[in-house]
């Protein structure tokens, strides 16, 4: 009679740890704004326009991404700005550092027309003289309208970063209850420091642990069980996600968000792996293969 107790106890345990450890796939989670899988537009619509500009913004919502994406720098006066790189030079007629620049000096470059050397498949003179738009102005555009997946970059030496984010936030009403529920802004980092910041500040936000490992068996359990404790998932370079990935992911309660896909070949073979969202420079493309693919 003990013995069956004991084995009756053991299937129990089994049965609780198993769904325990897979209880919110099961329960269907999903992304912050409820979707199977989301088109994340990488910089704007950065293939067919210039990468953080209003106008590469306006396009990738017309063209029905789920999110625009935007990468922060900090300035010499301190204002929030988008911009991918530390340095200005690739992105405007000007060089040297974004932080070596106050917000009118930075308002002088053109950060326009070097798309249209770069891509003269799709230059547009409309492009030339577009300006670097600080945070606020991209909030104030939009507002509501449009679902925003923000990067903090370089915290390390633009300090404060995390709290000037969750105020203008805040002010532009992004923060409220509903909007949080929704989805309506996920904020993405490299820095574990400046997303525990973030999570210390408001525990609601949805948090992206980025992460740059070259091989997919450095995303051990281990790593994703301490990610989970801040983080509603990872981001990953697409190169290295398989199914593996994706499964253990899963199986962590973490989503799997991919940058950057650009092909339609790699684009169907991520969708038919799981994973959860993708960054890409041409959300046209990819929302048609989700769509084809669903």
């Amino acid at each position: 009679m003990k013995r069956i107790w004991v084995m009756l106890l053991i299937i129990i345990l089994f049965v609780v740890v198993n769904f325990s450890s897979s209880g919110h796939r099961n329960e269907g989670y999903k992304n912050p704004n409820q979707k199977d899988f989301i088109v994340i537009g990488h910089r704007g619509a950065s293939g067919y326009s210039p990468e953080h500009t209003i106008k590469s913004y306006e396009l990738v919502n017309e063209q029905g991404a789920d999110y625009i994406e935007i990468d922060l720098q900090m300035t010499k006066d301190r204002v929030l700005v988008a911009m991918h790189d530390r340095n200005v030079d690739r992105t405007t007629n000007g060089s040297g550092p974004v932080r070596s620049y106050s917000l009118n000096q930075l308002k002088d470059l053109d950060a326009g027309s070097w798309f249209n050397i770069y891509s003269p498949l799709y230059a547009d003179r409309s492009f030339n003289g577009l300006e670097v738009p600080t945070l606020e102005e991209i909030l104030a555009y939009f507002g509501t309208n449009v679902n925003y997946y923000i990067e903090i970059k370089n915290p390390d030496i633009n300090p404060g970063m995390a709290s000037m984010l969750l105020q203008l936030l805040e002010e532009h009403g992004l923060l409220q209850s509903d909007n949080q529920k929704s989805g309506k802004v996920i904020i993405q980092s490299f820095s574990e420091k400046a997303l525990r910041q973030v999570h210390e500040l408001n525990k609601e936000i949805p948090l992206i642990q980025l992460i740059q490992y070259e091989k997919a068996s450095e995303i051990t359990s281990l790593r994703l069980r301490g990610w989970r404790d801040y983080a509603i998932g990872v981001g990953v370079n697409y190169k290295i996600v398989n199914e593996k990935v994706v499964k253990k992911t899963h199986n962590a309660n973490l989503l799997v968000h991919v940058y950057t896909v650009n092909d339609i070949v790699h684009m169907k073979g991520l969708v038919d792996l799981g994973v959860d969202g993708a960054f890409t420079n041409f959300s046209d493309l990819l929302k048609d293969v989700v769509e084809n693919e669903n």
